[in-house]
């Protein structure tokens, strides 16, 4: 599971191509919590040497090589009553999953979030730009698309409805909250038809909600039987999914490239090998989360000395990083202050 979006600005892992992402701070960031002070928790020195933090501008994310992760590739969900007998909106939405990955992502966010300009502006560029807009299917008849109120959302609902306008369809966007505001209007089906979605995260949130809170996970870093599950638990609310994309949007954790460069480590299996006494920045909650601190101590074997909680993916822990003052933070892999790898 992932950490939630919690402002219009803030990303969601490494992309699907790509084993370690150099990422380049292009906006200012905010003043970061203090690591070893009020914010900070000791986890205890370990046996490997102690390496400190190298301050930097530069970052890269370090491979998540053991796939600790779950998987959150981009993926539309469709209301499946809605287009009953229509056989042309999904392959065309996924046709919007074929010309995205992870760089493409980060490239559309940076262009929303850090260069300000809108969504529908970015959406039409994009479509226009990977030879989307003159589809070969046709279809028609209106279709509402949801957004969540964070650009990313916006900007991928807006592509979708561009390449269903320019197919012949009546594509609107209409943003609509956080997931538990715009899941009951897409189960619903009169005010929503499709929405961009993120594979894992959204099988967790149905599966809890069909089975219970305690419900076991099903969604993992294993893609297909990700989707695989999310199909089942999407008949039983009546949802059809379209293709998920290689453009991911999920937990990741990066260092400095000089701190990388220093030690020599692209992966986190190579930091656990080569660095103890880490100081690991995050938001608060990562000290309980398996997918975070615990995860990164249980499957990887690092030792962290300290931990200073900062934000999920935020600019405290971008800024910490920058500064030397956190070793490992967690970052969001489509983060649009981040440099794609290509």
């Amino acid at each position: 599971m992932k950490f939630p979006r919690t402002h219009v600005s803030l990303p969601r892992a490494l992309g699907a191509a790509a084993a370690v992402a150099s990422i380049t701070l292009l906006a200012a960031c905010g003043t970061p919590g203090s690591a070893g002070g009020g914010g900070s928790t000791s986890t205890g020195g370990g046996s490997m040497a102690a390496c400190e933090a190298v301050p930097g501008d530069e970052l890269v994310v370090l491979e998540d090589d053991k796939q600790l992760q779950t998987v959150d590739n981009i993926i539309p969900a469709v209301n499946a009553a809605a287009i009953e007998g229509d056989d042309t909106l999904i392959p065309l939405l996924d046709t919007v999953s074929a010309a995205l990955d992870t760089d493409t992502l980060i490239s559309l966010n940076k262009a929303v979030d850090v260069d300000r300009r809108s969504s529908e502006e970015v959406a039409e560029e994009f479509v226009a730009d990977a030879g989307l807009d003159s589809p070969e299917q046709s279809g028609s008849g209106e279709v509402a698309i949801g957004a969540a109120d964070f650009a990313e959302s916006s900007t991928l609902g807006n592509i979708y409805a561009t390449v269903l306008n320019a197919a012949g369809y009546e594509a609107s966007v209409t943003t609509i909250g956080n997931r538990e505001a715009y899941f009951p209007a897409l189960e619903e089906g009169e005010q929503v038809q499709v929405i961009p979605e993120y594979t894992g995260t959204l099988t967790e949130f149905i599966n809890k909600d069909v089975n219970g809170a305690d419900a076991e996970a099903v969604a993992s870093s294993d893609l297909d039987a990700t989707v695989e599950a999310l199909t089942g638990l999407g008949e039983e609310v009546g949802l059809v999914f379209g293709e998920p994309s290689p453009a991911q949007d999920q937990n990741a954790f990066a260092v400095t490239k000089a701190f990388a460069d220093e030690h020599g480590v692209t992966s986190l299996s190579e930091l656990a090998e080569t660095c103890g006494d880490l100081v690991l920045g995050g938001p608060p909650e990562c000290t309980e989360r398996p997918f975070c601190q615990p995860g990164l101590e249980e499957t990887y074997g690092l030792e962290f000395a300290e931990f200073s909680s900062l934000d999920a993916g935020g600019p405290l822990t971008k800024a910490a990083l920058q500064q030397g003052k956190v070793t490992l933070g967690l970052v969001f892999s489509s983060d649009g202050s981040l440099t794609p790898t290509e």
